[in-house]
């Protein structure tokens, strides 16, 4: 009898092998058991480690240890000495409790993965928290908990229970499916969690309460992660979704290179993470998705693969430095001048927040690049997600950081469609980013914003837009145009036909929004000017353009156009507590140093108004008819006695007098802005200067320069006109003479006129 157990064992053990060989790939829907788990590595891995026949649990977990020693981005040796200089850096203990916490006192270690279920006190989970918990995101900090308190056993258990809770999940089917909308094994979720658990494991794997038992029944897990990954994402498919389980799978297929198919992992994942780089990361810089938060995660995303590939002397391509780089640079490109980043889009990390911090990401750049602009914006640490993915002598170069102010000015990104216009980078300059695009790929990420403005000056953001969540009942509201510095038609806001996810996650989108189009960016020694129109308001029958001046250093000039053929309520919105003051159609916000915002319409209007929620206010300035058009001025002051002087009969914008030519000029609503020797005339169709006459054929907007012997003109408007000029021996367009005086001129070009 014993001769033949030893036999039937003989012939098991032949039989598996066989099975394994004649098909080594490891399965994805079935997390393999520890025993079995050395049949799946490589032939010649088994070969040095003696296992052809099989190896212990002890012997094997004692070699993926050293393994994670090798390739992980930092040795699990000196965990103890690494937590200790992170709790001293960040103090971070009171946040990673209080999560840690909610996790627990939320979830069973063995808890489900298919809804609906519900939480430990009996209420019901909803797809949002699922979503987390799929993510893992909260297990770190219970991970962190287990060190702050002495190392209490009960949070390792809790870890891989929760672990082995999904994979038997997987074993019974019973998890959430993709096509549910909210796939436990859907490539971001997956990819969030295989980043987790990577960095719980390397933080375990020295302590004793981690046995080799659980050490290897995690590393079946993330081979079976990985395998999922790979079968899952055989086609490129746009946005952050795959881009993080893509990460997730390049990392995997590094640290455990050691299995069969890992080549094959890693292809598929560089292959698909090449394609975003080059359809994601646009020509100029800027992710797709057009959203501060969600290009700094992609920042993460590649920066993950790029660091454990340098650990691990594999060569990654030159696009992969320029296209990481790119990502770097457009931050500097877009900051404000206190070294902060506007928000742009569905920004998520702090609900209302005005601003974003870029510092720790700019920390990592530096630290990458050694590129003295990003370290301008750099601390003496990176963010706290970041410290444990960095080595020691990374972490040491940051006590000596090279900071070089930056050298950007007024910056457009013509693919991505955001325009800045900047005073310079001292704490009190000004500055405004323009958005004037929509992503024709994913726009799911996009507001209501097209053509809308933010603005910062003297350390205030002057004109704010402000930060979202998902899972709040107002995210509509945020993600629209009601509390975005836009113009507006009646009640019809840009964003139309809100739908939100399938999976019922608190997620949203607009599936019709404004087409814009740019029709005009000019940056020069007196001022910077975007024009550009959508059609937002066309099935309305309203057309639409805006024309954002800024004269250099001083102040901006927002024009809002609008034509049609019947009545209509036309509206501005700007964002802030302003209050309505004694002057007609001024408007002002005053900050805690003492500054403050005017904002005065220079044409009349019908009304101000103010609307507000979760303690933010915005003011809409209205007017009724056909065609009609806002002029308003933007002016930021330092202190009370800079402020615009209502009570003054012949108002001063700073240096410029409000209607008060000293030359002749006519419009139907003409509007001038004059200072010494230039003008900004708004509805011109004719005037006469030092001697020379100008007629247009339509009323448009000027900029003239007049000196002792010529004049200059550019149109700053939204259409150009055909001009008959008198009283000049030359006139050079564009640097090319012009024979004749009566021709055209568009918005793109500019005229001097010599007496």
């Amino acid at each position: 009898m014993k001769l033949v157990k030893v036999f039937l064992g003989i012939l098991t053990l032949f039989f598996f092998n066989e099975a394994v060989s004649a098909n080594d790939k490891i399965p994805s829907r079935k997390v393999i058991s520890n025993e079995n788990l050395y049949a799946y590595l490589k032939t010649d891995v088994r070969k040095n480690l003696n296992a052809e026949d099989g190896i212990s649990e002890e012997a094997l977990a004692k070699y993926f240890r050293e393994v994670f020693a090798e390739k992980f981005f930092y040795d699990w040796k000196n965990v103890d000495a690494r937590f200790k200089q992170y709790e001293n850096l960040y103090q971070v203990q009171s946040k990673h409790t209080n999560r840690a916490k909610d996790h627990l006192k939320k979830f069973n270690a063995d808890t489900h993965w298919k809804l609906p279920f519900k939480y430990q006190n009996g209420k019901e989970v909803n797809a949002y928290a699922l979503r987390h918990l799929a993510r893992q995101h909260k297990m770190l900090d219970i991970a962190f908990l287990y060190f702050y308190d002495d190392k209490n056993p009960k949070y390792v258990d809790y870890f891989t229970k929760q672990l082995q809770s999904l994979n038997s999940s997987l074993d019974k089917d019973q998890y959430e499916k993709i096509e549910d909308g909210n796939g436990v094994y859907e490539a971001f979720r997956s990819g969030y969690r295989v980043l987790n658990w990577l960095s719980i494991h390397n933080l375990f794997l020295g302590e004793s309460e981690y046995s080799d038992e659980d050490q290897l029944r995690t590393v079946a897990t993330f081979i079976q992660h990985a395998q999922h990954l790979y079968e899952t994402n055989a086609k490129f498919k746009s946005g952050n979704h795959q881009t993080r389980g893509m990460s997730a799978l390049a990392m995997l297929s590094i640290i455990f290179s050691d299995f069969k198919g890992s080549e094959a992992w890693f292809d598929r994942a560089m292959t698909r993470l090449n394609e975003h780089l080059s359809n994601e990361i646009n020509e100029d810089g800027f992710q797709f998705e057009r959203s501060v938060h969600y290009h700094m995660s992609d920042i993460s995303n590649y920066f993950y693969v790029y660091q454990l590939a340098r650990i691990n002397e594999i060569e990654l391509s030159q696009e992969w430095l320029v296209k990481l780089k790119s990502l770097f640079t457009t931050l500097v490109k877009i900051a404000y001048p206190d070294k902060t980043a506007p928000v742009l889009q569905d920004d998520t990390d702090k609900p209302w927040a005005e601003k974003n911090d870029i510092s720790g990401t700019m920390t990592l750049g530096y630290l990458l690049f050694e590129e003295p602009q990003f370290g301008y914006f750099a601390n003496n640490k990176v963010d706290d997600k970041l410290y444990w993915f960095l080595k020691e002598s990374q972490l040491e170069d940051l006590k000596n950081i090279r900071k070089d102010s930056p050298s950007f000015g007024a910056v457009n990104f013509d693919k991505t469609h955001y325009y800045i216009m900047r005073e310079g980078w001292e704490k009190d300059d000004k500055m405004m980013i323009i958005s004037a695009g929509v992503d024709s790929k994913k726009p799911d990420h996009q507001h209501g914003d097209i053509l809308g403005i933010q603005a910062m000056a003297n350390g205030n953001v002057i004109l704010p837009n402000y930060q979202v969540r998902y899972s709040l009942d107002d995210y509509e509201l945020f993600k629209n145009s009601k509390v975005k510095n836009v113009a507006l038609v009646d009640d019809i806001l840009q964003g139309q036909q809100w739908t939100s996810n399938k999976g019922g996650s608190g997620f949203g989108k607009f599936k019709k929004l404004p087409k814009p189009s740019v029709l005009k960016w000019d940056s020069n020694k007196y001022f910077d000017l975007f024009v550009g129109k959508h059609d937002g308001f066309e099935e309305n029958g309203v057309h639409y353009s805006r024309q954002v001046i800024y004269i250099k250093d001083k102040f901006w000039i927002v024009k809002d156009n609008f034509k049609s053929d019947t009545e209509h309520t036309y509206k501005q919105v700007w964002q802030g507590h302003y209050t309505k003051e004694s002057k007609e159609g001024l408007i002002r916000s005053s900050f805690s140093n003492g500054a403050g915002c005017d904002i005065l319409q220079l044409n009349v209007i019908d009304s101000i108004s103010k609307d507000g929620s979760r303690g933010k206010e915005w003011s809409i300035i209205s007017k009724n008819g056909i065609e009609e058009n806002f002029i308003s001025i933007i002016y930021p002051y330092n202190s009370y006695s800079k402020r615009l002087d209502e009570t003054s009969e012949h108002l001063k914008i700073d240096d410029w007098k409000l209607n008060e030519l000293n030359y002749e000029a006519k419009g139907n609503n003409l509007v001038s802005l004059v200072d010494d020797e230039k003008s900004i005339l708004f509805g011109v169709k004719y005037f006469s200067l030092n001697g020379i006459k100008v007629e247009f054929s339509n009323e448009v907007d000027v900029f003239v320069r007049n000196k002792k012997d010529y004049i200059t003109l550019k149109i700053i408007g939204d259409q150009g006109a055909n001009l008959n000029i008198s009283g000049v021996s030359k006139i050079t367009k564009v640097k090319k003479e012009v024979n004749e005086n009566n021709f055209r001129l568009e918005i793109d070009e500019e005229l001097k006129c010599t007496k």
